[in-house]
């Protein structure tokens, strides 16, 4: 089973229509919420009047924090710094909004278009505050009571002297570079459904979350609750990306609302609400220099830069560390240091969104690489090859330390026969010659280069319960869910390798807290590498304990015993054998177990993987500008990935398919915006462009195999790879291809506009170049 590529087995019931999300649960007496939303960027909170909305038809209740004090709960961070000021981050304002789209009042209706209109009666009256608007220090406003300014704290990750690794480079090139803000847009957005159990006293939750646990947690604290009188089903999610990996406030609202009406309630995000409230990353802007001698050897990396949270900084310093520790890449680097300014501004706030922290290092890096292969008279592609990490140096230390606290040291690979296969396949040569016949013509071409390194399957742990029913069926339960990543299928791989069973026989659930006690989520491109080798080791404890009862159904030796093709039986006799099941129903009684957990076919494994599994990947594009419309085409694009050892090879393509467009839309099309009042102008469809199948080519995508020394599957993460390379890819072929008119790119996304704008500034664009 491992390494092969069966049809998903959650396709066909989400392709028929048989998939359940959490807009298609309906109970009986569920009613509808609506929430009333801040213009205001940053205000006091002066009065609320929901006079006209309760005279409206359907509309039961208009509740704030003066109505329903638990409201005023605040929403626990995911991540926790303990040394950054405290700041609370509320259900629901009370005096003061912090961003535009804040929650103040929740309107509550018999159906979900009548809670519309009640929440657009709400007659809400502000009194405007200067805004932060932008991540700098001072600034107009202050956003959180008590801090002394809007910075949430500064971070610094460095290896070696980074002074005297500049002393020894012979050309430093520096540049000043911003990734924007993007954010996930799933094709459902979020949603919550919560119904109170007045004879059990249990709240029950649904909700579109990659983090069910988490929402447990935040819900039980800010209601008073035990942890066990709540329970959280993620039921199929349409798609996650990052931004439903963490509590929103209408997580807790909605189970708060539902608890105090004493019956189910139900909020389904908009488009609209999407863009408004829903967390954002990147947003870094950053000042770097690079060091190298003429030779084309790294002497030195350094970098100074902002991360704008918004309003709440709910994932503390994480994002910001994973750019500084991914930022030098796959290469020696023996002098580097990064320091950071986490600051907060009066946005939605930002957290993780595929990738999380690791396109902007690809950004930073491949710009100064670039910039600094020209400035020495070197081919970019020769000079990365110069620099990358050798097999002989694996495994690698690269002296600095991951956020989980673990010293850094890369999975052995060899870094440089894979760049080399990527090259090949592009057909790097050919290309650079075309790029000459093609100089000065209306449609010059540029190559892109970015190579990158990925931390995967973050810890600290994940569970899998894994039971034989005597039907013969096997069930997985599994503390994270699904949003597409395909785990009814690669993790029910993994049980039938293990169990020697057919696939078609096991169940793999997920994303419900009441399944398995404890888990982390479906983030980090960690389910792979942490639960699959925590359903591995399950499932080899279930055939320990089948061994055991066979043995005792069979009167022979443990040793003795086969469990192969859904069956077991004794060595030397395959006509004798007896099915799974039955061995599973004989395990409910047999004292062969006694010692050995229990009745029952099952065992309940949890894995804690030392530190995060590193994975390789590059890619490369030929990109076309046209200098009359500054368009982009891009021509050839191929990229090369490392997984280690692939569960499901189709899986695996589909993830790298699926992140290297996201990362092409974030490098040629999407940004979110907001003016100088802290007004989001990105606000829908119309105005944050997304990628189409259409914009781009075909992917050609090489697999390579180093296998992880981090779990015993080999496995590693896979998820984000994808979306890591491709801004930096877009903007160097871009700057390639104008390299004659001594273009510059700064700043993604590389659209049209920028690249006119480009054009422009240099002085040097043609009217009519020549065809």
């Amino acid at each position: 089973m491992i390494g092969a590529s069966p049809k998903r087995k959650e396709d066909r019931r989400l392709l028929t229509g048989a998939g359940r999300y959490v807009d298609d649960l309906r109970l009986p007496a569920m009613v509808h919420l609506a929430l009333v939303r801040s213009p205001h960027a940053h205000a006091r909170v002066l009065r609320i009047d929901g006079t006209a909305a309760l005279r409206l038809p359907g509309v039961l209740s208009v509740l704030t924090v003066r109505e329903a004090p638990e409201l005023a709960a605040s929403v626990p961070p995911l991540i926790r710094e303990p040394d950054w000021p405290v700041y609370v981050h509320p259900v629901m304002a009370g005096e003061r909004v912090r961003h535009v789209g804040e929650a103040v009042a929740v309107v509550v209706a018999d159906d979900p278009y009548r809670a519309a209109d009640g929440a657009a009666a709400v007659v809400v009256a502000y009194e405007p505050l200067p805004v932060a608007a932008a991540p700098v220090v001072p600034s107009p406003a202050v956003v959180h009571d008590g801090w002394r300014d809007n910075r949430a704290g500064r971070q610094e990750a460095a290896a070696g002297d980074v002074a005297r690794g500049f002393a020894e480079a012979e050309t430093v090139v520096e540049i000043r570079l911003t990734y924007p803000r993007v954010t996930g847009v799933p094709i459902e957005g979020r949603a919550v459904l919560a119904a109170p159990d007045a004879e059990s006293g249990r709240l029950t939750i649904w909700s579109s979350t990659q983090v069910p646990f988490n929402v447990r947690t935040a819900v039980a604290s800010a209601l008073g609750l035990a942890e066990d009188a709540v329970r959280v089903i993620a039921p199929d999610v349409g798609g996650g990306f990052g931004i439903k990996g963490h509590v929103y406030p209408e997580d807790v609202l909605v189970p708060a609302v539902a608890r105090r009406l004493g019956r189910p309630a139900k909020w389904v995000e908009t488009r609209r609400e999407h863009f408004l409230t829903a967390s954002g990353d990147r947003d870094q802007t950053h000042v770097a220099k690079l060091g190298v001698r003429r030779d084309g050897t790294i002497t030195a990396l350094e970098t100074t830069f902002t991360r704008d949270h918004g309003a709440f900084p709910t994932l503390g310093g994480a994002m910001t560390a994973n750019t500084m520790n991914h930022l030098v890449g796959p290469y020696r680097v023996p002098h580097y240091r990064a320091r950071a300014d986490n600051i907060v501004t009066n946005k939605s706030f930002g957290a993780a969104y595929r990738g999380a922290g690791r396109p902007e290092a690809a950004l930073v890096l491949d710009r100064l690489l670039d910039r600094a292969a020209r400035a020495i008279g070197m081919d970019p592609a020769a000079f990365r090859r110069h620099n990358l990490i050798r097999p002989e140096q694996m495994p690698f230390a690269t002296g600095l330390t991951y956020r989980d606290g673990v010293p850094i040291t890369y999975d052995p690979a060899d870094y440089v026969a894979a760049f080399d296969a990527l090259l090949a396949r592009l057909d790097y040569p050919a290309w650079r010659k075309e790029q000459v016949a093609r100089r000065r013509t209306s449609r010059p071409i540029g190559l892109g280069l970015s190579a990158y390194v990925e931390g995967t399957g973050l810890g600290p742990f994940e569970g899998a319960d894994v039971s034989v029913d005597p039907s013969g069926l096997v069930l997985v339960d599994v503390g994270v869910g699904a949003q597409g990543q395909a785990h009814e299928t690669t993790l029910a791989q993994i049980c039938a390798a293990e169990l020697g069973v057919p696939l078609e026989r096991v169940v793999v659930r997920g994303g419900d807290t009441d399944h398995v006690g404890f888990g982390m989520g479906t983030i980090a491109s960690r389910v792979a590498a942490v639960a699959g080798p925590a359903v591995a080791r399950s499932a080899r404890e279930v055939v320990r304990k089948t061994r055991l009862v066979a043995a005792e159904m069979f009167e022979c030796a443990v040793a003795d015993v086969i469990v192969a093709e859904g069956d077991v039986w004794v060595t030397g006799a395959p006509d004798r054998r007896i099915p799974l099941g039955r061995v599973a129903r004989a395990a409910v009684r047999s004292k062969a177990l006694a010692n050995a957990g229990g009745p029952g076919l099952g065992a309940c494994v949890f894995f804690y993987p030392n530190s995060v599994t590193w994975a390789f990947g590059a890619q490369a594009a030929v990109v076309e500008v046209d200098l009359e419309a500054c368009t982009l085409a891009i021509v050839r694009h191929a990229v090369v990935h490392d997984s280690g050892r692939s569960i499901n090879p189709m899986v695996v393509e589909g993830q790298v398919h699926g992140g290297t467009a996201q990362g092409l839309g974030s490098a040629m099309l999407e940004e979110v915006v907001h003016d100088g009042q802290g007004q989001l102008v990105t606000g829908s469809l119309m105005d944050y462009a997304l990628p189409r199948a259409a914009d781009f080519p075909t992917l050609d995508v090489v697999h390579v195999e180093f296998p992880s020394t981090v779990n015993e599957l080999g496995v590693k993460g896979v998820g984000e790879s994808g979306v890591i390379a491709p801004g930096a890819m877009i903007a160097g072929a871009v700057e390639d291809a104008l390299s004659d008119y001594g273009v510059e790119i700064t700043r993604l996304p590389v659209t049209p506009a920028r690249v006119f704008d480009a054009l422009r500034a240099t002085g040097r664009w043609p009217r009519q170049a020549r065809t």
